[in-house]
Formats: structure tokens, sequence, C-alpha cells
């Protein structure tokens, strides 16, 4: 028998005890039909929340994928703890866009907004790979000829869409920029001023806006501490990823190597 309880307590937030509450009723579909079930896609964070909420849970198993190794949103599959998982059982479909893409500098929020536009829910979109010229979607199975149908325009250049196989997936390789820094405290909205490279006023009016987050959790509180191998998410800004903590300088501040990924 599945303990609800067992498996709310794992959440901090209402928003989570929600999704948990979700979680448990596919958990109890899968005792019920001994037959995977599968989740919508999930950021790092609440996949990760998800997991471990499931590990202990007897005669289950969970598993994530996101289209390729290094996806970053996954869908997670909860089975009976006997079965061999099918690929198609994660239920992902991949689909390529192509249009004049590079010639008006589109960004990632330019396609979810297309994505959306069309009354997609987020949590039916995976990743979005940007190329220079086509971009590629991991979406659910469920909704890829929704977006082969309707998706005719991102901002204002049209596009072809067509479905792709899992193969035909081609993530980008990440930029990243090193950022060498001294700060006087581990802070949030000092470190993340640091590196977005902005004052520190400024971030602390994005942070009480709820623009940022720590590991893809919305977080607005100015002095939390943040710790090496953290990743900071602003809105409109990118990420930044906390590496190391390299000592104390003589002044006493605290010297930093942080990775932005533009």
């Amino acid at each position: 028998m599945l303990d609800k309880e067992f498996l709310l307590c794992h959440a901090r937030n209402q928003e989570e005890k929600e999704m948990l509450a979700r979680i448990y009723d596919l958990a109890q579909q899968v005792l019920r039909t001994r037959q995977p079930r599968v989740t919508d896609f999930l950021d790092p964070y609440h996949a990760g929340l998800v997991d471990m909420a499931l590990k202990r849970v007897p005669d289950l198993a969970a598993g994530s994928d996101g289209g390729y190794p290094a996806a970053e949103r996954v869908r997670v599959l909860i089975y009976p703890d006997y079965l061999e998982p099918r690929e198609e059982d994660w239920q992902l479909a991949y689909l390529s866009l192509r249009g004049s893409f590079a010639e008006q500098e589109l960004s990632h929020r330019d396609f979810l907004g297309a994505l959306l536009s069309l009354g997609l829910r987020r949590e039916k979109i995976g990743d979005i790979l940007l190329h220079n010229d086509r971009a590629q979607l991991v979406v659910a199975a469920e909704v890829a000829s929704f977006v082969q149908s309707q998706l005719t325009r991102v901002g204002s250049v049209p596009v072809t869409v067509e479905e792709i196989s899992r193969e035909q997936i081609c993530p980008p390789p990440r930029r990243v920029r090193e950022i060498k820094a001294t700060v006087p405290s581990l802070r949030l909205d000092v470190v993340a001023a640091a590196g977005f490279g902005t004052s520190r006023t400024r971030m602390a009016r994005e942070i009480t806006a709820q623009r940022v987050s720590v590991n893809w959790q919305v977080c607005t509180e100015l002095s939390r501490t943040v710790r090496e191998g953290d990743i900071i998410s602003a809105r409109g800004r990118g990420r930044v990823q906390v590496t190391r903590v390299t000592g104390t300088t003589r002044s006493g501040r605290l010297a930093l190597i942080l990775h932005r990924y533009v």
C-alpha cells in the first residue's frame, strides 16, 4: 500500500504538494494496473524531488528521459520494478523547425512563446535546441501532431515543422564564460550580481520580483547562502553556476569562479 503522506512529506510548499499528489495518483495507477505511467516534463529540481519521493516505495521504480543524454527537462517514467522499460514508454517526440532564424536572432524565449501561444502547457514541452539554421524540439508525443499542424511562425519568421527521429537530435555545444570574482559573502544577491554583471541593487529587485531561481526553484530570499554547484537562473539573463570557492583574499573577501552559460 502506497502511503500518500510519505510522498507528500518531501514537499516544501503547496506547489510541490500538488505535484507530488499527482505523482501519488500515477503511482497508484501503476500498482493497480501493473503498467507504466509517465509524468509531464519536469525541470531538474522537480525530477529529483520525484525520484527522492519514490525511491523507497516498494515494488516501484522510476527513470527519467528527455530525449538525449544531457537533457534538462525530462519526463519521469514510473513502472513496476520487475519490468524493463522501453524507449517508447516515455512518449517523447522530436520536431525540427526550419526558417531564417539567424537573420532575426531569435532566442529560446521566442520559440517558447510561440509554442505557448498555441495554447500548449509548458509541461508538454521539453528542451528547445537552437542552431543557426534550425531549431529542434523535444515534446510530449501527444502534442506533436498539433505542433506540426499549428506552428507556422516564430516571431515574424515563417517556419516549417517536421518530425524527426531521436537519433537526429543534436544538442548545440554549451557556450560557457568563466568569471573570476571576489565577493563579501555568498548571499544570493551578491553572487548573482557578480555573475550577471549588474548591480546588487538591481539584482535584489529582480529577486524580490520572483525573477530569479536557485537550482530551478524560485527564490525571493536575498540573503540565501549559495554553495558550490548551485545554479542561479535569472529571467532574461541566462544562468550562472557557482563552480568553485577558491579562497579568501587578504581583505577578507571570498574568491569565486563562476560559469555563465550564454
